[in-house]
């Protein structure tokens, strides 16, 4: 049944070997498991189906990756290992809005968008998957992080913020739209959460430190 594990394999973690014929192996069987998510989405996808769209032996695939479970998070593994050109405009905001812009772009192109809507859909559906869901934002957040670094380098944020939450806070309200709430997410909505974290991030809202309250003046007009 799809989405449960070969009866004679314990749930596991793929563990794909590296180099040689064993990479070209994991690189069909990825791109076969991505075109059956998209067309099948999780409860139609089978080890059957991704064995013969990607010619490996299922029970190479069983061995390998345990079942779709392991199928999914390893797609999501190596969609992590992709390379990530980002943005340097010397802006912050600017550069934040481009990020944004490139997620809703995909996201939202009826071509390019099924695919990586469909794997995360289907990584949600189980522990291993979602563990190689957070495993995939980690490091997206953590590489997308420059951005943060560099305005802290040009003196744009203060010394201390955390590379990672701002990119987190830009992106996250595209996340909701596209996964929790439904709405429609469109190019304003994904400038808009840019702006939002440009903004908190200048204020120092994303420091190790969080800045100290002011000390309210007891001889203030409002005696507060």
């Amino acid at each position: 049944m799809s989405g449960t594990m070969h009866p004679e394999q314990p749930p596991h973690t793929p563990t794909p070997r590296p180099g040689g014929r064993s990479a070209r192996v994991r690189a069909d069987v990825v791109a076969a498991t991505l075109a059956e998510v998209t067309r099948k989405g999780y409860d139609g996808l089978t080890v059957e189906a991704v064995a013969g769209r990607s010619g490996a032996h299922k029970a190479t695939l069983y061995r390998r990756w345990g079942g779709v479970d392991g199928l999914v998070a390893d797609a999501l593994t190596a969609s992590a290992d992709e390379p990530w050109p980002l943005p340097d405009t010397g802006d912050l905001r600017q550069d934040l809005r481009r990020i944004t812009q490139e997620v809703f772009s995909v996201f939202t192109d009826p071509e390019l968008g099924p695919t990586p809507t469909a794997l995360i859909s289907a990584a949600q559906r189980s522990d291993i998957g979602a563990a190689a869901l957070r495993a995939f934002f980690a490091a997206r957040h953590q590489q997308a992080a420059e951005v943060a670094e560099r305005a802290v380098s040009r003196g744009e944020l203060p010394v201390g913020t955390d590379g990672t939450e701002v990119v987190r806070a830009a992106t996250a309200p595209l996340y909701y739209r596209l996964f929790v709430s439904g709405e429609p997410l469109d190019a304003r909505a994904a400038e808009r959460a840019a702006d939002a974290a440009a903004l908190a991030a200048r204020a120092g809202l994303f420091t190790s430190t969080p800045a100290t309250p002011a000390t309210p003046n007891p001889t203030s007009p409002d005696g507060n």
